[in-house]
């Protein structure tokens, strides 16, 4: 589509540009005149090569402007990468909104949201849309679409107001609404419920309400946020896009509110739930439903799973139901496989977007419903700047376009329990009735040295005789058996056999583990670190020369089970040999947490080892983690089958699992972290770096009052270093500040403020900010 007469250089010859640079300080939008020969396919959204301080950088082109309020010489674009239109007005208002989250800059959020050019792949997929029929051209054409509107628009996203080229911030760090919405439930647990309601009215849905009565607020509704026009396949025509589908959804009557849950997406209403999964539940085929029921209506679903694993199955059922209409994006596909994709969701070609996390920001037209299942599992967590959690952004995006909202699993995080209880999500869950009817049995029987040492089979194989009577018995009726273990390898962990101090390596203080020896004989002790055999080892504490095993790993488990059930087939499943499947039949199958195979049927036991050392980490949240991986086993075995945790019975977390009760157990949790000030209840940042450039960081930066600094302290062990090779200093330390929620969005821009004077002031030494690390220490 030729530009019109308001959008040639003639009209609008000023581009507003916002180049991709890291420094925190340059986060802002930069005018260029646009040359005539570039004036038709300089469009908002497209990519550009600028010249800022005598270098070409790449950057955007947000929109077109009859004048700039900049008084001096203004460069001219250098080019056009390519006409298409990647960067649409809701990426770049979500992209703006991650940043003022994060307290991060819109450069980052965008590499993470744009894959990266594959310019055969575009050009090919152009000239297959070329050759279309006229209809269909017209369906996914990108010149289509609207240019983000000018300074009458969102200052957000066209820079109204904004000062001259030389220090005009494009930054937008305010309090985003979306922010508002998601803190109501701190307030919830102090003031009047009534008053809540009143408070939060305009992004809440009130606490009686049923799911399909939840209001939508419309894509683009908010005042000054740019709508693209009504296009087909867009939000105008939608229902010309919609495919005659006949979605079977009789499964979601199972859970209260399930069938009006449904009937709110078959409405278009933007109803948002948390849904806890039954015991053998096709998770993938309901998930697959609500998105071809969302597509049937002539709207665009994004799903998110935590691995490849869970997207190859996830789409499976998609493709099932809606076709080619399904794709999936995720890192392993490749450059060129990953971008054709994309484009097809761009141009509006795929409706149904499977993916890992940062498919949370695929350009999906006229969103109906964001899902993504199993939110607590840690790869969620992007590893890079700012360092967004899917799950935030998901809910953000859910928010700020009306889409509905599912967070799924098994188990449920404190974080959308806290959503749930400031009433911005509601309860999907089956009756108790039900439950019972398709659940497992599940016994604790305790994990004990006492208990063990009465038991000879138990000191064998590191588990009491009834469950070694339950496997038996599972094997007899052909029937397999699942055995989870916390630990790959063979014996990962070793400790003093006389006073259980951990085993040290005497040259680097690494931690010793016994390896498993090629021919199968007994094999010397281990470093991890520097790999050096340790064959005279003595306790440092007590000078004893015996060692124990503190926690047994996959190998040494299924050699042991392999001697206890000779003649059954003992399969391993971890590490770099995960099974997806295995066929049903007596066998035992060994499995890493989250390495679980499925079976036809379902197992007939299931002995989760070893609960000590998933429940006894130094992590807040290693009581969540261990339920959410006790669950999703647990999930695999049959109704009529038998799970038996070894662990400690009284345990909450133990509890919560033989009741088979996430929503509880997430609420306890909720308010143990609420008591303690820990996230989601408060707002935490983590600062890490040397104690230097802390210390630079901290003078720079105007904490919003009552804001505790905490620190310093070491950096977790599991956490990566800001530094990269021989730059890492031997002392890396982690400041942590935590406000309440609701100081949440000045906090945020307080250490936005700080990183961009330090980048201003060139400091060398690296330094890293995380608002709401997953991993605090």
């Amino acid at each position: 589509m030729a530009a019109d007469d308001t959008t040639t250089a003639a009209g609008r010859p000023i581009a507003r540009v916002l180049p991709l640079l890291s420094p925190a300080h340059l986060d802002r939008d930069f005018d260029y005149l646009v040359p005539p020969e570039l004036d038709e396919i300089a469009q908002p959204g497209v990519r550009v090569r600028v010249r800022f301080a005598g270098r070409l950088v790449d950057g955007y082109l947000l929109e077109r402007l009859p004048r700039s309020e900049h008084t001096g010489k203004m460069v001219k674009l250098e080019r056009v990468v390519s006409p298409e239109r990647v960067l649409t007005p809701e990426i770049l208002r979500l992209a703006t909104s991650v940043a003022a989250r994060y307290a991060g800059t819109r450069a980052d959020v965008l590499r993470l949201a744009i894959p990266p050019r594959h310019a055969r792949t575009e050009a090919g997929a152009t000239k297959k849309s070329t050759a279309a029929t006229e209809s269909a051209t017209d369906a996914i054409a990108i010149d289509e679409v609207e240019p983000v509107p000018a300074a009458a628009e969102d200052p957000a996203v066209s820079g109204r107001g904004q000062q001259p080229v030389s220090d005009r911030s494009g930054v937008d760090t305010g309090h985003s609404e979306t922010d508002s919405a998601l803190d109501e439930y701190s307030s919830d647990r102090t003031r009047p419920e009534s008053a809540t309601a009143r408070e939060s009215s305009t992004v809440d849905s009130p606490r009686g309400q049923d799911l399909a009565d939840s209001p939508r607020a419309e894509p683009g509704a908010q005042a000054g946020v740019a709508q693209q026009p009504s296009t087909p396949g867009s939000d105008g025509e939608s229902s010309s896009a919609a495919m005659e589908l006949s979605v079977d959804t009789s499964a979601w009557g199972r859970y209260v509110h399930g069938e009006a849950f449904v009937g709110a997406l078959r409405q278009r209403r933007g109803a948002r739930a948390a849904w806890q999964a039954l015991p053998g539940e096709d998770w993938a085929a309901r998930l697959a439903e609500l998105a071809a029921t969302v597509v049937a209506g002539g709207r665009s679903a994004v799903l998110m799973v935590p691995d490849q694993r869970d997207l190859d199955r996830l789409l499976a059922e998609c493709v099932r139901l809606v076709g080619d209409s399904a794709v999936g994006l995720s890192a392993g596909l490749g450059p060129a496989a990953r971008y054709r994709r994309w484009l097809a969701v761009l141009r509006g070609q795929a409706r149904i977007v499977v993916g890992t996390r940062a498919a949370v920001f695929a350009p999906a037209r006229d969103l109906g419903l964001i899902a993504l299942w199993d939110d607590g599992d840690d790869t969620y967590a992007e590893p890079r700047a700012p360092y967004p959690h899917a799950r935030e952004v998901a809910m953000l995006r859910a928010h700020e376009t009306g889409a509905a909202f599912v967070a799924a699993g098994f188990a449920r995080t404190a974080e959308i329990q806290a959503v749930v209880e400031s009433g911005w999500a509601r309860d999907l869950l089956a009756e108790r009735q039900v439950l019972r009817e398709v659940m497992p049995r599940i016994s604790a029987p305790g994990d004990t040295d006492f208990a063990l040492e009465r038991d000879a089979l138990a000191r064998a194989v590191r588990m009491p005789g009834v469950a070694f009577a339950a496997a038996r018995a599972a094997i007899k009726e052909n029937a397999a058996v699942l055995v989870q273990v916390p630990r790959r390898g063979y014996v990962p962990s070793l400790a003093c056999a006389k006073c259980r101090t951990p085993a040290r390596c005497r040259h680097c203080n690494g931690p010793l583990a016994l390896p498993q020896s090629a021919d199968g004989q007994a094999a010397s002790p281990q470093c991890k670190w520097c790999g050096i055999t340790e064959a005279a080892f003595r306790c440092q504490a007590c000078g004893a020369r015996a060692l124990r095993a503190m926690v047994i790993g996959a190998a040494r488990t299924a050699e042991e089970l392999g001697r206890a059930f000779p003649g059954v087939p003992i399969r391993g499943s971890g590490g770099g040999e995960v099974l997806d499947t295995v066929e049903p039949g007596a066998q035992v199958v060994v499995a890493t947490v989250g390495a679980e195979p499925l079976v036809r049927g379902g197992y007939g036991v299931a002995l989760l080892l070893d609960g000590w050392a998933l429940l006894g980490r130094a992590d807040l949240r290693a009581s969540e983690d261990t339920l959410r991986r006790w669950m999703g086993a647990a999930a695999l075995v049959r109704p009529r089958g038998q799970v038996i945790v070894m662990a400690e019975p009284a345990l909450p977390t133990v509890q919560a699992l033989v009741r088979w009760d996430p929503v509880h157990h997430a609420a306890a949790e909720l308010a143990a972290r609420a008591e303690v000030g820990f996230p989601p209840a408060v707002r935490l940042a983590a600062v890490d770096g040397t104690s230097a450039s802390i210390a630079e960081f901290l003078d720079a930066a105007a904490l919003p009052d009552g804001t505790e600094v905490l620190g310093p302290v070491p950096l977790p062990p599991t956490a990566r270093k800001p530094f990269s090779g021989s730059d890492s200093p031997a002392e890396v330390e982690r400041m942590l500040l935590r406000v309440g929620r609701s100081a949440g969005a000045p906090l945020a821009r307080a250490l936005t403020a700080a990183q961009a004077v330090r980048s201003s002031h060139r400091s060398d030494d690296p330094l890293r900010v995380q608002v709401d690390p997953v991993d605090i220490g």
